[in-house]
């Protein structure tokens, strides 16, 4: 259900107000898109961190701010929701891992100039009223040679209608999309995880998620006008083994839900 859109400011308020749920729902579990297939398709492309200072921008309640840790990078983490910091920093005592975390917005990265090797995002450039602003604050943090990797929902298999159709045996078959060159600019939706149980249902509110639209060629727009080279494009789907383990994400193998940019400074 879509409601009226959401003012700019109001956008980090709506992230705080998802922070503790969406924690909790995604420590047990329920974000199967991220933990069996997004996440995964994520490191795999990632180029050799160890050793090297990052930055996960959006970094959530933390969990691939601690991945990208496990591999070797020196990592801090920022986001715009204070219970999102606080969740991190609760696991960042109970498994030190070297991580530094703080509140801060990705359209004014609160890091001087040219402080990180590289810098992540995973799923939210795309929730930022002006992205076009988080990828040049990008571009500004990264020392030259370094890299930007984030994901983003699939502009092309995930605008602002999207329908995955089934069979009578419950089998995704094919996906529906339109509006494709409509940007919702901050109209609210609700929604929960699609593997969240009833009873949790009515513990906790829906999720209420300011969305933003733009097209893949606005993407690629955005990137090169922050001052970054395109290096890779990577369209995660699902394997058969992962599709019959996990069918919530079998729909990945008719198309796409996410899609992983890599784009470096100029040397």
């Amino acid at each position: 259900m879509k409601e009226r859109k959401a003012a700019a400011h109001e956008v980090a308020a709506a992230w705080e107000t998802n922070a503790d749920a969406w924690s909790r729902h995604t420590r047990s579990g329920y974000d199967v898109y991220r933990d069996a297939l997004h996440t995964p398709a994520f490191l795999a492309a990632l180029p050799p961190v160890a050793g090297l200072q990052g930055l996960d921008i959006g970094c959530g309640e933390g969990a691939n701010t601690r991945a990208l840790a496990r591999l070797g990078a020196r990592m801090q983490g920022v986001d715009i929701a204070p219970t999102f910091v606080r969740y991190a920093e609760e696991a960042e005592r109970a498994e030190p891992l070297g991580i530094q975390y703080r509140q801060g917005d990705g359209m004014a990265l609160p890091f001087a100039d040219r402080s990180f090797d590289f810098a992540t995002a995973f799923m939210s450039l795309m929730d930022m009223p002006e992205p076009g602003r988080a990828l040049a604050e990008a571009r500004r943090v990264l020392r030259p040679g370094g890299f930007l990797q984030c994901t983003i929902l699939h502009p092309c298999f995930v605008p602002p209608s999207r329908r995955v159709l089934r069979d009578e045996q419950g089998q995704a078959f094919a996906v529906q999309v339109a509006d494709y060159f409509r940007n919702p600019d901050g109209e609210v939706e609700r929604w929960w995880f699609s593997t969240l149980p009833a009873e949790l249902r009515q513990k906790d509110a829906a999720f209420q998620t300011p969305v933003f639209h733009h097209t893949l060629g606005a993407w690629v727009e955005m990137v090169v006008s922050a001052g970054l080279v395109l290096e890779a494009m990577i369209e995660p789907s699902a394997s058969e083994e992962v599709a019959a383990q996990h069918p919530v994400v079998a729909d990945t193998r008719i198309v796409p839900l996410a899609l992983i940019i890599r784009a470096r400074c100029r040397a």
